[in-house]
């Protein structure tokens, strides 16, 4: 059942979407909207925009857009109903539950169970003779009781029913434990464990409910470490291993680690405020997710050829997150577990030493592009020099840039004012190369090419483009809409989505509600939302008057004409008889 209206009324009252926003995104007024680094893909030049007058946004760099309560879903990870209830508990508000629940809900709710339940279970077997080798494995890499315990740490007997079976017993289902992702069916259809003979990482969220599970094995077996797939309730590319822990460290800096014993190490030897991503490179929504509790991150991956590539990765998706980012290189290959033990009782001593004298990005990364020239020759210098400007042609800010040029200078003899001209000849580029790149795909989305909303849109581009005009000037002018319906009825649109959203904005104006994009985004996916919102941001900026309105029907039905008329064209004799007779009639 849908949600009370007075509820939903109030909610958008107290949910301004720029204030949210703003929690999320640094935005800058741009004339009555407001503008920022899209939170949603790695960008430069901000193409954000957020539409406080109609309580929208969209950027035009991905097509990311939609209501607060879209902007919700997306950054937050949620679906409809959740989104409403993070919302509702910022706003003060009590949600009708009882007219809220789903079966979606539930799912999530029972797997969150599960998975509670599964950590209690492996945890339990890592303390009892059973799991005697895991907990050996966890104390020789140097591990207290106290860390264990502190991180809920497992084992995963070899049996491959164990944990089956524990969960049967207390009344869960084979396929919600497959869902869960801690099973997976057999082949003769039964549900078997998906982990066995692993010591167990749990994964807890910032509200503290346990989503997932990473597991190392004991063996020499494939792979080394197995995590949970995605599931209703966990998306790897979002979450970040002991967060829960790190948000409360107390400072504005994270060290951010490659795997899951060197943060548990970290944490032990006090760093509180290590984290790590899930078995997966650094994304933009990991990088996010950092950007709303530290200003710093330090780099503190293995410094091994693959560690270095990973750093090499991350950095841009750090700083494109507003992130400063420091990079801690520890020499012989060793990871910062491994730095630790080695030293003993000054281990963390020394690791403090490390992050303290660690260096920042640009510096770091010059540094590699100067270790692969040949600084004797004159041809290694100008490769130096020619792959720096282009590395400091991508920083964001001109102090920076004017400052590392001085550097340059001084380091190779050159003069300075030639160093800044080839950096700003490489930003200019790349704004070019961006701008065109946001070009094509907003003209992409307005061509109709490989639209997966409205797949009707390339055949029918002239009706459809109107019927998005139409839709933006009934958003923006509901006062119309009751002489707008009288003329084009929903059934006379050309295509089937547009359609959609337009019977949906006409049903809610004429019922006399106070309407807004908040107003329907339960009735949309997230990928629908897009597109109205992009529709909204096209045509924001156009003044229309009900005359363009009455031009925009026109073509609807002209191009409706134009449809019946091929449909009769390859019809047989009798159906071409009763479209004449139509038409007669029609004239009369």
């Amino acid at each position: 059942m849908p949600l009370p209206e007075s509820f939903m009324q109030e909610l958008k009252m107290r949910s301004d979407i720029t204030d949210i926003v703003s929690s999320y995104v640094n935005l800058k007024r741009s004339g009555r909207n407001m503008v920022g680094l899209c939170p949603f893909h790695g960008e430069k030049t901000p193409s954000f925009h957020v539409y406080s007058e109609n309580g929208s946004f969209y950027c035009f760099g991905c097509g990311a857009g939609g209501d607060v309560i879209t902007f919700i879903r997306r950054i937050e990870n949620l679906d409809y109903m959740e989104a409403v209830r993070f919302l509702a508990q910022r706003a003060g508000l009590q949600v009708p539950e009882n007219q809220a629940d789903d079966g979606f809900a539930r799912l999530k709710a029972r797997i969150l169970e599960i998975n509670r339940e599964a950590a209690r279970y492996f945890h339990k077997t890592l303390l009892s003779p059973e799991g005697k080798k895991g907990l050996d494995y966890l104390t020789s890499r140097g591990l207290s009781m106290k860390t264990i315990r502190h991180f809920g740490l497992g084992f995963s007997s070899s049996n491959r029913f164990d944990l089956v079976d524990h969960l049967s017993q207390l009344g869960y289902r084979a396929e919600e434990m497959i869902q869960a992702n801690v099973a997976f069916q057999s082949s003769r259809g039964k549900a078997v464990d998906r982990f066995f003979d692993r010591v167990m990482f749990p994964i807890i969220d910032l509200r503290g409910n346990v989503i997932a599970f990473g597991g190392r094995i004991m063996g020499d077996g494939k792979p080394k470490y197995l995590n949970t797939s995605d599931t209703p309730v966990f998306r790897k590319s979002n979450g970040l291993f002991a967060m829960n822990f790190a948000k409360n460290s107390g400072g504005e800096q994270l060290i951010l680690a490659e795997g899951y014993m060197d943060v548990i190490a970290l944490h032990q030897a006090g760093f509180t405020n290590a984290i790590a991503t899930l078995g997966t490179a650094l994304t933009s929504e990991q990088a996010k997710l950092i950007s709303r509790y530290a200003k710093e991150v330090v780099i503190s991956y293995d410094s091994d050829g693959a560690g270095q590539k990973a750093t090499a990765r991350a950095i841009p998706i750090l700083r494109d997150a507003g992130l400063l980012v420091r990079v801690l290189t520890i020499s012989g290959g060793k990871d910062p577990d491994e730095f630790i033990r080695s030293h003993g009782e000054q281990g963390p001593a020394r690791f403090k030493q490390l992050l303290e004298s660690s260096g920042n990005d640009v510096e770091y990364r010059l540094q590699k592009i100067k270790s692969g020239c040949n600084m004797q020759t004159s041809d290694g210098r100008v490769s130096y020099l020619t792959q720096a400007a282009a590395l400091l042609a991508t920083l964001e800010s001109k102090i920076e840039q004017e400052v590392y040029a001085g550097k340059l200078a001084e380091e190779i003899g050159v003069d300075r004012n030639a160093i800044l001209l080839q950096i700003n000849k490489n930003s200019k580029k790349i704004s070019r190369e961006q701008e065109k790149k946001e070009f094509r795909v907003f003209q992409q989305s307005s061509m109709g090419f490989r639209d997966a909303v409205n797949p009707e849109k390339s055949a029918n581009l002239r009706a459809a483009n109107a019927e998005e005009a139409l839709i933006a000037f009934l958003f923006y002018h509901p006062d119309a809409a009751n002489r707008i319906s009288e003329q084009l009825p929903p059934e006379k649109f050309c295509t089937s989505f547009n359609r959609r959203v337009y019977r949906m904005i006409l049903g809610k104006i004429i019922d006399g509600k106070a309407f807004s994009l908040t107003d329907i985004s339960g009735e949309f996916s997230i990928e629908e939302m897009n597109s109205i919102a992009r529709i909204l941001a096209k045509y924001q900026p156009i003044i229309a008057g009900m005359e363009d309105a009455e031009e925009y029907i026109g073509v609807i039905l002209q191009e409706r004409g134009k449809i019946n008329a091929d449909a009769v064209a390859a019809a047989d004799e009798k159906t071409i008889q009763e479209y004449l007779l139509k038409l007669k009639e029609q004239k009369k």
